[in-house]
């Protein structure tokens, strides 16, 4: 932080400011605010794609601000339109709650909620949302925004064009978004709310309402005067154009139970030369100089992947802390060391989850199962001749041990843990074999 003057100089930096409200920059570099980030239960774990504002809390923090993160255990009950082209489907209340209880747990892991400064705060938005009167609510709120100006929101306006159409019950979100804003601006004296570009129409009506009712600051109209701000992220893609995150079967979570350290671990290490000083900046705490060597390693010699490496530790270790980062390496490094022997059959499994695969029963080994016969069985490959010619090219694996005997037994011996034995044809090409009954 020491290359810092202050958090906004921070953020620009690390290229995170698609924009923000004017004199946002000069309060941030004079001023301890407190700010708060969003986050919709729609599931019981985060995605990495939440990095982004979790990671600007943890770095306004750092800088002395106090942080809150919103859990939307009342807006989840209705449902952001932003970035959506359907209406979502509505969730129960035992099921949002759930989710509210899984998402706690993971932003515990990377805000400060003991300090004695500038502690962070969990709330939930369920403890006043629930509790509104609707009469009162429209009275009060809804008086302040027009019809107008909501359907120039552009989360409004792209649904609006489809078939489909809008519901009320998400075109009301806006007015649930700003009404957290002003509750949280008179009970907690926040005055900041960051979030992805696709948010800043809500949070410009945030703004806007805490002005309408209390005012502006008495140093008159300027930028100056106002009296809540908002920050807005870019939209994080690939150098491929696609969104971050994405990947077959979604986003990778957060969730080691859903995710596991090996599969984080592995998608940072994937990540293009183009794509990791990028994300050096965004989802790491390293600091300029540390990240300027990654970027030279980069340069200088590509094919050694330090930069990927750094940044697949650092998050993993940050996500899953150093027991997650450790069995990450192991199952990295018996992996590709081919000592797959040292794995268990739940590490095969959450490996191989995306590698073809098929089953032996404990029947056919007694009668006899040659290494020929398994991989034609399996069609790794199509014929007894092409195994001899795999063979002779020194390509077929059965558990990290490269095979020359086509007649080779294989025995219970050989599945992992009694369960698993994992083929591998050339350089990637596996095929996970399961013991049956």
């Amino acid at each position: 932080m020491a290359h810092f003057q202050n958090v906004f100089e921070e953020l620009k930096w690390r290229g995170v400011v698609f924009d923000s409200t004017p004199g946002a920059a000069e309060v941030l570099a004079s001023e301890k605010v407190t700010c708060y980030a969003g986050f919709d239960p729609t599931a019981k774990s985060l995605h990495i794609g939440n990095l982004v504002p979790i990671m600007g809390l943890v770095r306004m923090q750092r800088h002395g601000h106090s942080p809150i993160a919103i859990v939307g255990g009342g807006t989840g009950m209705i449902g952001d339109p932003s970035g959506r082209s359907e209406e979502r489907q509505l969730l129960t209340p035992l099921h949002i709650e759930e989710n509210v209880a899984g998402i706690r747990g993971q932003l515990e892991r990377f805000l400060d909620f003991d300090s004695k400064s500038n502690r962070a705060r969990l709330i939930n938005n369920a403890d006043w949302l629930l509790k509104t009167r609707l009469i009162e609510f429209l009275r009060d709120i809804g008086k302040h925004f027009t019809v107008n100006q909501m359907l120039g929101r552009e989360s409004v306006r792209s649904r609006i064009d489809r078939d489909s159409g809008i519901s009320y019950t998400e075109f009301s979100y806006m007015l649930l978004q700003a009404y957290d804003f002003l509750k949280l601006y008179e009970d907690h004296g926040c005055t900041f709310q960051m979030g992805g570009s696709d948010q800043w129409g809500n949070i410009l009506g945030g703004v806007d309402l805490i002005r309408r009712v209390h005012g502006t600051l008495p140093q008159g109209d300027g930028p100056g005067a106002n009296r809540a701000h908002g920050i807005v992220y870019p939209l994080i893609t690939t150098a491929a154009g696609e969104k971050f995150g994405k990947s077959v079967g979604g986003a990778p979570t957060l969730d080691p139970n859903e995710t596991s350290p090996y599969r984080l671990y592995q998608f940072f290490l994937n990540a293009a030369d183009q794509d990791v000083v990028k994300y050096l900046k965004l989802f790491t705490l390293l600091e300029p100089p540390a990240i300027a060597e990654m970027e030279e390693a980069v340069r200088a010699e590509p094919k050694k992947r330090e930069a990927q490496n750094r940044l697949a530790e650092e998050v993993t270790r940050m996500i899953h802390g150093t027991d997650g980062l450790d069995k990450a390496r192991r199952v990295t490094h018996s992996l590709f060391g081919d000592d797959i022997s040292a794995l268990s059959a739940s590490e095969l499994e959450d490996v191989f989850a995306d590698a073809p695969g098929g089953q032996v029963s404990r029947t056919g080994l007694e009668d006899g199962l040659t290494v020929q016969s398994l991989v034609v069985g399996q069609q790794v490959c199509k014929s007894g001749g092409e195994v001899r010619r795999l063979l002779a090219q020194g390509g077929l694996y059965l558990n990290g041990e490269r095979i020359q005997d086509p007649q080779r037994r294989v025995t219970v011996d050989d599945f992992i843990d009694g369960q698993l034995l994992v083929l591998r044809r050339g350089a990637k090409n596996y095929h996970l074999v399961r013991l049956v009954e």
